[in-house]
């Protein structure tokens, strides 16, 4: 079988790069392993219910932000959004919480009371980040990605003075905990949380130029799709057939072809078939297992193999929850990142520290009459759920610890929940492994700590590109906006 471009994986950043270039005539393959699109990405349904494996927020659905300008080429619609005002509420050991609203004025004095003791510092911090993200913006509105440019002398030309270029090149290479000195050390644990989320590290390595997008976005510009990310991704799906393209569902790939000069030439199935690519292949699977697993040890460079050895990323453990629709719609808020725990003295620990409660809103469906489906997520240690175990019963054991511990947790950050949530199933790292093959089932994309502009989606073979999270910071947004830095590429758009 031939192909112009052969996509090896069905999650959002293969999709979206399938779908952009098969819209533009160009003739797209992609092979996904399991029965449906979507990767880690997909809903998981029982009882009745389909749980997001996420937080459900989304930034950039809005006009001329990048979602949209996906969508604009593609013949499909996208899916319903709605914007979440506010966004999220985050808890605090001792009981006082922010609420992430785009009213400044609501939030900057929810920021003095919460944090008397450096409340013009507060506000002051938030300030000059939502100063440095217009700017950002101003960016983002007229290149692909900041990110993948392929020169930092190019970004002078977008902005309308060389000032402003410096400071964003600069922001890039400081660090968020330069900012924040004058601040408390409960204020710092407040951003250090999340960041931990967005970012998945916290202000001692997050950029700033990063930290300032993505706290400012918390804020402001966050939607929910209706059905999840799922739907997003069966949109994308139906835009690439649409167009002409072809989705082979239930076909593993096992590994990059290779002609006699030694050049990738396609992909080579599982079956025993094999896919000629003529302009290019696109990974979608990790760093890792794109030089694992398509082109080889053997064929990935020592320097490679050494970056690759020194990255390493979180695992998620999550609750799927049934809760009761009443109690839901008393509840001051649907989204609660909570820091259960300061640990002043010591460092900050995720896995120990924080959970993400996400509930569906009532106008996402999702679940049995008078319920809601809810999604709780905790970081964990990927390494904890492949090395110790013995036989099944050991990984039982730890599941059903993790569950206790975070159970526990989430009762303590909201007590109101009473006897109105229960139990559906739990997620670990290990279920990651077996639904995607990703190394570890690590997911979430790499920690941020890095906003040199480049062309992330390179690889060391001339015709081998990459998108997937490992790649691209800044969740589905970052995904969509490398896809379409790629797509420009292959198409000379």
């Amino acid at each position: 079988m031939n192909a112009e471009v052969v996509v090896v994986g069905g999650g959002i950043g293969g999709l979206t790069v399938a779908a952009l270039l098969a819209a533009r005539g160009v003739d797209v393959c992609l092979c996904e392993r399991e029965a449906n699109v979507g990767g880690c990405a997909a809903n998981f349904d029982k009882f009745g219910y389909s749980f997001e494996p996420g937080f459900g927020l989304y930034p950039m659905w809005g006009e001329g932000e990048i979602h949209q300008r996906v969508f604009s080429e593609l013949p499909v619609k996208p899916p319903e959004v709605r914007l979440h005002e506010p966004s999220y509420a985050v808890s605090l050991p001792d009981q006082s919480a922010v609420t992430l609203t785009a009213n400044t004025s609501a939030f900057e004095a929810n920021l003095a009371a919460v944090f008397p003791e450096c409340n013009d510092e507060a506000i002051k911090f938030y300030r000059e980040l939502e100063e440095l993200a217009e700017t950002f913006r101003q960016v983002t509105g007229k290149t692909s990605d900041f990110f993948d440019t392929e020169s930092p002398r190019r970004l002078f030309g977008f902005l309308r003075s060389s000032k402003e270029a410096a400071r964003l090149l600069e922001a890039g290479r400081q660090r968020t905990k330069e900012f924040l000195g004058r601040t408390s050390f409960r204020f710092t644990r407040f951003i250090d949380t999340q960041l931990q989320t967005l970012a998945q590290a916290t202000s001692e390595s997050v950029p700033y130029l990063y930290a300032a997008v993505a706290l400012t976005a918390a804020r402001s510009r966050m939607y929910g799709i209706d059905g999840g990310a799922s739907s997003l991704a069966n949109r994308l799906a139906e835009s690439i057939e649409q167009s002409g393209g072809r989705i082979r569902l239930n076909t593993p790939v096992l590994r990059l072809a290779y002609d006699t000069a030694g050049d990738a030439v396609g992909v080579d199935l599982l079956s025993g078939e094999q896919i000629t690519a003529s302009k290019a292949i696109i990974s979608n699977l990790t760093q890792w297992d794109t030089y694992g697993k398509l082109v080889g040890l053997n064929r990935t460079p020592a320097d490679v193999r050494q970056q690759l050895k020194g990255k390493r990323g979180w695992g998620a453990y999550l609750l799927y929850l049934g809760w009761d629709d009443d109690a839901a719609r008393r509840a001051s808020s649907n989204r609660l990142l909570a820091l259960t725990a300061w640990q002043d003295g010591t460092g900050f620990s995720p896995e120990n520290d924080q959970l993400f409660f996400s509930s569906a809103p009532d106008w996402d469906r999702r679940a049995p009459e008078g319920k809601r489906a809810v999604t709780v997520q905790a970081f964990t240690d990927v390494d904890d759920w492949f090395t110790f175990h013995t036989d099944e019963s050991d990984l039982e054991t730890k599941d059903q610890q993790m569950l206790e511990q975070c159970w526990t947790r989430l009762h303590q950050a909201m007590p109101h929940l009473g006897d109105s949530i229960e139990v559906i199933d739990t997620a670990t790292p290990r279920s990651y492994y077996e639904q995607t093959r990703r190394k570890l089932g690590m997911v979430g994309g790499l920690p941020v700590d890095s906003c040199e502009p480049h062309q992330s989606y390179l690889t060391s073979i001339p015709n081998l590109f990459m998108v997937g999270d490992t790649v691209s910071p800044g969740g589905i947004s970052g995904l969509s906006r490398t896809a379409l830095a790629l797509a420009n590429r292959l198409t000379k758009a």
